[in-house]
């Protein structure tokens, strides 16, 4: 038996309480880790999951085999990655997730310096404004804007996204500037479909308002796009934001009060087994992004 794979299949079923999730990740048939878990729970005399026709679940000893198991893929991953530093030029294809807008602002830029420097690596990029599946869209590596991450999931914090509201010269000069949040029901927004409820802050204190306008889509750019034609007002993560505001295509308001930042984390289903590609790639992005991007406020 190869004990390391059968290790890796019994960590994924741990992880996603599912033989076929754990194959499908795996990329084995759901036969093969059936077989792999049994003979773990030969080679250990012990039952590790507790199976049902609806649930799977783990038994004492599989909560503590679990721990251990990790903790010998991560040595593993670690002695492989080191072993091959140097020596191996890193190939393969990384499966990343992003919101739109970052997508299109600031991932492609670092894949293509990513790229530059390891011409073997393939990275895809699946844009979407709605979280993905992970498990069924085979994705290494979410990049999500949240400050809750998902704790079934393994995050690592990259940078502090900052988000204002703004509207376009040209919408400024035909209407007066909201000077409350309240004010913004009387205005068209742009709204997001998640998000149509915008919450400042001031003196500690908090306004929750909910928003309605002429247009509302499900990505970033195309609100953007709609401020800048002066349809309507529009809430915008800053790091996509500052430069139309830089030059002067959109204009910041209501900057008396705060808006929540966001933060920007790196999710994945685990770093037990890595590939050292994909483990190079979130470390890459963690060392470019460094700076927070956070507007006046």
């Amino acid at each position: 038996m190869d004990r390391i794979t059968a290790i890796k299949s019994f960590v994924e079923v741990a992880h996603l309480s599912s033989f076929t999730k754990a194959a499908e990740r795996l990329d084995l048939s759901r036969l093969q880790v059936t077989r792999h878990v049994q003979e773990l729970e030969q080679w250990l005399e012990q039952r590790l999951l507790h199976r049902t026709t609806r649930k799977v679940s783990l038994t004492q000893h599989g909560e503590q085999a679990l721990h251990r198991f990790e903790r010998i893929l991560d040595e593993t991953s670690a002695l492989i990655a080191e072993s091959t530093e140097g020596r191996q030029t890193l190939s393969g294809t990384v499966r990343i997730s992003s919101p739109i807008g970052f997508a299109q602002n600031m991932l492609v830029n670092a894949a293509s310096q990513f790229i530059a420097q390891h011409p073997n690596v393939k990275i895809d990029i699946h844009a979407s404004d709605s979280f993905s599946n992970l498990v069924e869209q085979r994705i290494d590596i979410a990049l999500r804007y949240t400050n809750t991450p998902d704790e079934n999931l393994i995050a690592r914090r990259l940078m502090v996204i900052g988000a204002c509201v703004c509207a376009s010269p040209e919408y400024l000069e035909k209407h007066r500037a909201p000077e409350k949040p309240e004010a913004l029901v009387e205005h068209p927004c742009l709204v997001h479909l998640s998000h149509d409820k915008w919450r400042f802050i001031k003196a500690e204190q908090s306004v929750e308002v909910k928003v309605s306008g002429p247009l509302v889509c499900n990505d970033v750019p195309t609100l953007v796009q709609a401020a800048m034609n002066g349809t309507g007002i529009a809430w915008l993560p800053y790091d996509i934001a500052r430069s139309y505001i830089t030059e002067k295509k959109l204009v910041p308001i209501l900057q008396d009060y705060k808006i929540e930042n966001n933060q920007l984390w790196a999710v994945y289903l685990s770093r037990s087994y890595q590939s050292p590609v994909v483990r190079a790639f979130i470390d890459f992005v963690a060392e470019l992004w460094q700076e927070d991007i956070v507007p006046f406020n």
